[in-house]
């Protein structure tokens, strides 16, 4: 536990604030979707770290009419008093100092999300104004920050007075209301469920936390509260599967160098799916922690396998993808001077994390495999395993074929891919395009310059319900590998990505919606960096043109047509595409192709935990769950409801 004292002297200053309007990148990734949504992060993490330190246990997030959005948590308070140094209240530093916060030294939090200390004050300086409240030691305390010209420069986050003892208050913790700047941001406004889907994480990853959103523009409100923490979570994520053991295996332990909680659950399914945190941050490309980890886990049952005479003396250990296949695991890390590769904080750098979490991991691990309840669940690893290891050896040829890609005939890709001319990859795109006659059309319409097309014959093979050495044998999928060169799986390898625009291209109906699925599905499960690193697009063709003489207009939505039959006027006719198929070269080209006219939707991952329980979801088994999704959002011809599906 930390010292429970918070005072201004725990505040440590680096430097004194840089203009973060002029490199606001630097700070936030981007002015983007996801740069607005990471002031009101910054502020939540704030929250956050005083929670997880032991202080307090309620955060409410408030989406205002006008556009603002309000934090409010029950932690210490933000310091008041005057800093040392600065002689400026603690409030003020916080707010107006780039790096400045209570989290440079372990004496006021022993773990914190927020390791740049620049959170506070970046949301203040690319806000048009920010207000603080701080209730501590029995007073109310008020702030208020504006951005604004002085002397005919925009000056950011600028105090409009002295922090101002209010009167007494009953309550104890800090509000923070700020609304993001337009003239940074345009007309970007709070996504309630892009929101929504980080704090229910928060809420699983924070044993204990209550925390609660209310839209007030939309009359919405939601709450969640998980006593079970990563248990719940995993139990979440895995909702719809067939599970090999009753309950998850949980287990934690602490060090001076980490706190630790491992929850895992086995099932029927073929794929490793780790989702790993640090400090309550997702590590979507992993890191040291989840190397230990899974050095551990592959140790402690090779041992185990060996002691329990599952493995006889002239029998091979199992590999490591051997134990992880159908493993859902969630791996929570809390620890002092997180090192994160790169400003996304998506990857863990520290290598004392490799060793301690190892360390801890063999050590709880031994203990529970001593328990004799967990017997069989040992014995559903180790069946697990050596299935796996039968499927890998079955699998090999078929993935050294697959990474033999230079070789295009393995896979008689000669009279289905079209290639382009160029030769590099970050200038060309491929196009995969669903039936011969749709794939004929983009052939003749493309720029061979830059762009390839690859026809699929039929559907490709759900991934989600097969083996890697099914997967192999689809010859649909084994094309795509092919034409991609990148290899799957561990053997993923995105520097010889062939094309580094990879886009999908079906009819805008049910069965194109299912291709779709199917693809991502896929990529998903054995090319996730592909989409990852943002290669993956779905190209949008047109649902009607309406025309007639001297004039004609392409709709790519039924909520547009009516507009769109008004602006042609009276005599106008209307032709209904059924199919990609249905448009010859020339209207294919200029509606989904041509990269100065045509819409394309880029498929992201934000939160893996909810990507991976979608798609158990809509290409799993439970068929009852996947009409319910289907009937909830499910829209073949909505743009907006295209995005809501695949993106995020």
């Amino acid at each position: 536990m930390a010292n429970n004292t918070y005072d201004s002297k725990d505040i440590v200053v680096l430097e004194g604030l840089d203009a973060v309007r002029l490199r606001p990148g630097m700070y936030i990734g981007t002015t983007g979707p996801k740069g607005f949504h990471h002031l009101l992060w910054e502020i939540v993490d704030n929250s956050i770290d005083e929670i997880s330190n032991g202080y307090g246990d309620t955060i409410t997030i408030t989406l205002n009419k006008d556009g603002s959005a309000t934090v409010t948590d029950n932690g210490r308070g933000i310091p008041v008093d005057l800093h040392p140094t600065l002689k400026k209240s603690g409030v003020e530093v916080v707010f107006t100092q780039l790096h400045a916060g209570g989290k440079f030294n372990n004496k006021s939090y022993s773990y914190s999300g927020g390791l740049h200390g620049v959170g506070a004050s970046v949301t203040n300086a690319l806000s048009e104004w920010l207000k603080v409240e701080v209730h501590k030691n029995g007073r109310k305390y008020y702030m208020e920050f504006s951005s604004r010209e002085i002397n005919g420069k925009l000056k950011s986050g600028v105090p409009l007075g002295e922090l101002e003892d209010v009167g007494p208050t009953k309550q104890k913790g800090t509000v923070v209301t700020f609304l993001p700047d337009k003239r940074m941001f345009g007309d970007i406004v709070f996504n309630f469920e892009t929101i929504n889907k980080r704090i229910k994480e928060l809420a699983f990853l924070n044993k204990g936390l209550k925390i609660e959103l209310t839209d007030l523009r939309q009359d919405l409100h939601v709450a969640y509260h998980y006593e079970g923490g990563i248990k719940d979570f995993i139990e979440y994520i895995d909702e719809g599967k067939t599970k090999l053991f009753s309950t998850p295996m949980y287990f934690s332990a602490e060090s001076d160098i980490v706190k630790l909680e491992v929850a895992i659950e086995y099932t029927d399914s073929y794929t490793e799916n780790t989702f790993s945190y640090v400090n309550n941050i997702p590590t979507t490309e992993g890191g040291t922690h989840e190397t230990g980890f899974k050095s551990a886990w592959t140790k402690v049952f090779n041992d185990y396998a060996r002691s329990s005479g599952y493995l006889k003396d002239k029998e091979q250990n199992f590999l490591g993808e051997d134990f992880r296949e159908g493993i859902t695991c969630v791996i929570a890390v809390k620890m002092h001077n997180v090192e994160f590769e790169g400003q996304t904080k998506t990857k863990l750098g520290n290598p004392e994390a490799k060793t301690e979490v190892e360390r801890l991991t063999i050590q709880e691990i031994t203990k529970l495999l001593d328990n004799k309840d967990y017997e069989k669940f040992a014995t559903v690893v180790l069946d697990k395993a050596k299935a796996a290891a039968k499927t890998r050896e079955a699998a090999k040829r078929a993935k050294e074929i697959s990474r033999a890609t230079k070789n295009a005939d393995n896979f008689n890709l000669v009279g289905k891919l079209a290639a382009c001319t160029s030769k590099k990859g970050e200038k060309s795109e491929l196009f995969i395009v669903e039936g011969d006659s749709a794939g004929g059309s983009a052939k003749q319409g493309r720029d061979r310059m830059f762009q390839a097309i690859l026809p699929l014959k039929g559907k490709p093979l759900n991934a989600e319900k097969k083996r890697i050495d099914q997967v192999l044998g689809n010859e649909e999928i084994r094309t795509i590998i092919s034409a991609l060169e990148t290899g799957i799986g561990e053997d993923y390898n995105g520097e010889n990505l062939r094309y580094h625009k990879v886009i999908i291209l079906s009819d805008a109906d049910q069965d194109g919606g299912h291709i779709r699925a199917i693809l991502l599905t896929f990529f998903f499960r054995y090319m996730r960096n592909l989409i990852m690193d943002g290669h993956v697009y779905i190209g949008l063709p047109p649902l009607y043109r309406v025309f007639k003489k001297g004039y004609s207009e392409y709709v790519y939505s039924d909520y547009e047509l009516p507009a769109a039959i008004e602006r042609a006027g009276k005599g106008y006719q209307i032709q209904r595409y059924k199919g990609l198929g249905e448009m010859n070269p020339e209207q294919l080209w200029e509606t989904t192709m041509d990269p100065d006219k045509r819409t394309l939707v880029q498929v992201t991952i934000d939160d893996a935990a909810e990507a991976e329980k979608m798609v158990t979801t809509w290409m799993g088994d439970n068929i009852d769950a996947r009409k319910a999704y289907i009937a909830l959002h499910a829209n073949f011809n909505r743009e907006d409801k295209f995005n809501e599906e695949f993106m995020d």
